[in-house]
């Protein structure tokens, strides 16, 4: 949800497909959204189970653990037929590890990824919801992976990979999996994105944090926002590292804002180093 929230910010029109409670969480949920203007016609309403609730703690590090209520709605998506056309007519299909914890929703899940063109997938490992062989899987399906450093080194693990070097392990993981592109996000280190010839790092955007919550999904979203729009890669990465700066500066996931009030923001910081490497 925050992934659509913030593309429909940025001018994209965004879908979410998942499942709520007949509940007035639920309801709050769907108000919030048709009110900005995020289609929400598939989402389902469950009559087994409640609307998820995920409760967030934050140190004094701004470091946030999580503790993600189950058996929730989300976890029983069911297919429908007409999800095939969304997904088919979609410029990038955005999934997710926790969203197959269970095996309905797994199942749904597969199912719309084979219709699937540009698939991206947005790693979050959130114990203890997820196993090696579900991400194994999940990342066999990706064309993009956007994951953070600590994930990154987990998956390594799991299959064996060498971690002396950043590079070497992207390049196995390139090779086992066939994934295209691998999106990298290192809070206050900024980001890098690798593709099978292209190696690009960008600096973080110096800014207070208020929290951190959210914020791999702002920067998710802009990167997908500048990628679709055909934008070079120096200006996408530059666009999505901003983003996810400007969301860590402000408090909650979703906060309200303006394109122009984003676009201020980046003015003020946009001089930042970058490097390009060629390998």
């Amino acid at each position: 949800m925050n992934v659509a929230y913030h593309l429909h910010k940025l001018g994209l029109q965004s879908h979410l497909i998942s499942s709520i409670g007949n509940d007035q969480p639920g309801k709050e949920l769907i108000d919030f959204l048709d009110g900005i203007g995020v289609n929400t016609d598939c989402i389902q309403t469950s009559v087994q189970y409640e609307t998820s609730q995920v409760l967030a703690s934050i140190n004094e590090e701004n470091e946030v653990s999580y503790e993600i209520v189950a058996p929730v709605a989300w976890d029983d998506i069911k297919w429908e037929a007409k999800m095939e056309e969304l997904v088919r007519k979609s410029d990038a299909f955005v999934f997710g590890s926790l969203g197959s914890r269970n095996e309905i929703s797994r199942s749904t899940l597969l199912k719309m990824l084979s219709y699937a063109d540009y698939k991206v997938f947005d790693v979050n490992l959130r114990a203890p919801h997820y196993s090696p062989q579900l991400l194994s899987d999940l990342l066999g399906q990706a064309d993009m992976v956007k994951i953070n450093a600590a994930e990154l080194l987990l998956i390594c693990e799991w299959n064996g990979i060498s971690y002396s070097r950043e590079l070497d392990c992207i390049e196995a993981l390139f090779h086992l999996f066939g994934m295209k592109e691998i999106l990298i996000t290192k809070g206050s280190q900024g980001a890098t994105y690798y593709n099978g010839n292209l190696t690009y790092e960008y600096p973080a955007y110096h800014i207070s944090v208020a929290d951190t919550i959210g914020s791999g999904d702002s920067f998710l979203a802009a990167f997908l926002a500048m990628k679709l729009a055909g934008e070079p890669l120096e200006v996408t990465l530059d666009y999505a590292v901003a983003m996810g700066a400007f969301i860590t500066s402000q408090h909650g996931a979703c906060p309200e804002y303006s394109k122009s009030d984003f676009d201020r923001f980046i003015w003020k910081r946009r001089w930042c180093a970058t490097e390009i490497i060629q390998h």
